[in-house]
């Protein structure tokens, strides 16, 4: 379960989009036009990170990516064309997040947080609002039972002081119980909430005021649209990124079955390094951190197990993502032959199988595959998994 980055250095963008974004190591700016067309592509049916990025690099910018959209879902089997998120819709978001003070950060950009842009499925707009040099600082996460005992309360307050005198900012997600001790415990040198839905929607609702105190000195982070009311499904989704901010994860309680449990796996899947604190076997919620715990998480009881497991690592390069083959052969249209688009159908089935297996059973190129990979997706018939997996619905 400990699972350090270890020394890998970036030699290449983990992103590359085309004219949007320069083949150097140093931070891009958008316009406010790449800006609008990044949140409309990003905000329509079908797209979710991975597939922004392979439609980004594929056809060289956002404008180009939208226009391609209907195309894309007719080749690919669609019964009707994809729902773009219109330009007025676009605007008009844009505008609203303005007068909440909310900004839209682009990944590459300098205020976009350099260890969640190398994870596999880092958003490629992040909505914040409060203070971003928070952002710049280490990160740990700190998350827990929502049902939380007095005595984990107690502990993750005394962790969260000890992180914070270390220099270091918490991450956690805004719930009851620990996430909320251990916002609680960081406030005056800032700590990081991400949310589940958009800003303007807080869950818990009697966690506004908690917000509000945040936002004094640290920062609140979503990946969802303004309006956009948190749904069971999207709390997974919120916990890779509190996982992907961090440098390691700390799991205070937790029972067999919890979103904690999910925050860990995802913080071992990006190669961040997993605590857990150990507690009472006949404690329900101990069962889960006791579990890592066998499982190989570190076990800590204070700030200074933590911090002496992470120096060590906080002086080393992040490892960037390996840029794809279709990224390095640069932009271009291209089109399936008949035969190869129904050869690479019909190596897909419901069971997930890996992209590299897709090219080579089918004889054809990464580039091939990965545009019928696309008119799959934007037609919504193929769902992409961790570790370069794909299987259609």
């Amino acid at each position: 379960m400990v699972v350090s980055y270890g020394c890998a250095i970036s030699r290449k963008p983990a992103w590359r989009f085309g004219g949007e974004v320069s083949e150097e190591t140093e931070p891009i700016q958008l316009t406010d036009e790449q800006r609008l067309d990044w949140l409309r592509l990003i905000r329509s049916q079908n797209v979710g990170p991975r597939t922004f990025r392979a439609l980004i690099n594929h056809f060289g910018g956002a404008r180009a990516a939208l226009e391609a959209l209907p195309g894309l879902a007719r080749r690919g089997g669609g019964n009707a064309a994809p729902q773009i998120y219109s330009r007025e819709e676009a605007m008009r978001e844009i505008e609203t997040a303005q007068k909440l003070g909310v900004s839209f950060v682009a990944i590459g950009e300098v205020d976009y947080p350099r260890r969640l842009q190398m994870i596999d499925d880092a958003p490629p707009l992040i909505a914040i609002r409060g203070h971003r040099a928070v952002l710049a600082m280490p990160e740990v996460a700190i998350v827990g039972s929502r049902n939380a005992s007095a005595a984990g309360v107690k502990l993750t307050q005394r962790i969260a002081h000890g992180l914070v005198e270390a220099g270091f900012a918490i991450v956690s997600g805004l719930a009851r119980g620990i996430d909320a001790a251990a916002h609680r415990a960081s406030l005056e040198t800032g700590t990081v909430a991400v949310l589940a839905g958009g800003q303007d929607r807080v869950y818990p609702p009697e966690h506004m005021d908690l917000l509000d105190a945040i936002l004094s000195a640290g920062v609140a982070l979503t990946e969802m649209p303004l309006g956009w009311e948190p749904r069971a499904r999207d709390f997974p989704r919120r916990n890779r990124l509190i996982s992907g901010l961090s440098l390691g994860v700390v799991i205070v309680e937790a029972a067999k079955r919890s979103g904690s449990l999910i925050t860990a796996r995802l913080a071992l899947e990006q190669g961040r390094e997993v605590f857990a604190v150990p507690g009472s076997p006949l404690d329900p919620r101990a069962e889960g951190t006791n579990s890592l715990i066998k499982q190989g998480a570190t076990p800590v009881t204070e700030a200074a197990d933590i911090i002496a497991v992470l120096r060590p690592i906080m002086g080393l390069e992040l490892p960037a993502r390996e840029p794809e083959e279709e990224e390095i052969e640069g932009v271009g249209n291209v089109e399936p032959a008949p035969d190869e688009r129904t050869r690479i159908v019909a190596l897909l089935s419901p069971t997930a199988v890996s992209v590299d297996d897709l090219i080579r059973l089918s004889h054809s190129s990464p580039r091939i595959v990965r545009i019928v990979l696309l008119e799959l997706e934007i037609a919504g018939r193929l769902e992409r998994h961790g570790g370069g997996m794909v299987s259609l619905l």
